[in-house]
């Protein structure tokens, strides 16, 4: 077990040693995340496991947790979002590779021979925010929503009524 993430690992070798790799990133690290938050404080606990599975499928589980700042969308005041994150990735070296993946993985291409654990982990706690940011117990407000204003009761003015009182005039 290791503390400190490495920048960039070989996935392959780290399969064969099942290694794992646990301790805490700060979110200053993340910059994607970060552009996405209210306040750029706060660590990631993370866990990343390498191996093969009973299919012999070689992969990587990430375990992450974070308390991450949001702004709610309802109140437009900063709340602090529990985000957990416990996913399973399939190592593939071509695309054409993910169909093979068993069910509960998602792929993670490798193409280069080298991963950077740091944009996984910040990809994963990324794809886990919510769509829509709302702090617990914010309240609900009933708004009621129209259609728009009603239309006027004046019939819109025809572009070719010019044409026909030139026409009636030419009579």
């Amino acid at each position: 077990m290791s503390n400190t993430l490495p920048e960039s690992v070989d996935p392959w070798r780290m399969v064969q040693t099942r290694r794992v790799l646990e301790g805490i990133l700060p979110l200053t690290e993340l910059p994607r995340l970060l552009d996405l938050l209210a306040e750029p404080v706060g660590e990631v606990g993370y866990r990343v496991e390498f191996g093969r599975d009973e299919y012999d499928v070689p992969h990587i589980d990430i375990h992450a947790e974070a308390g991450l700042t949001l702004i709610c969308q309802r109140t437009m005041s900063p709340f602090v979002q529990p985000i957990g994150v416990d996913q399973k990735l399939g190592l593939i070296r071509d695309e054409s590779d993910e169909a093979a993946l068993p069910d509960g993985y998602e792929a993670l291409l490798v193409t280069d021979g080298q991963v950077c654990l740091k944009d996984v982990i910040e990809d994963e706690l990324i794809l886990a925010l919510p769509l829509v940011a709302l702090s617990p117990g914010a309240p609900v407000e009933q708004v009621q929503v129209t259609a728009g204003p009603e239309p006027e009761a004046e019939q819109p003015s025809n572009p070719f009524a010019v044409l026909g009182q030139l026409k009636n005039l030419q009579r």
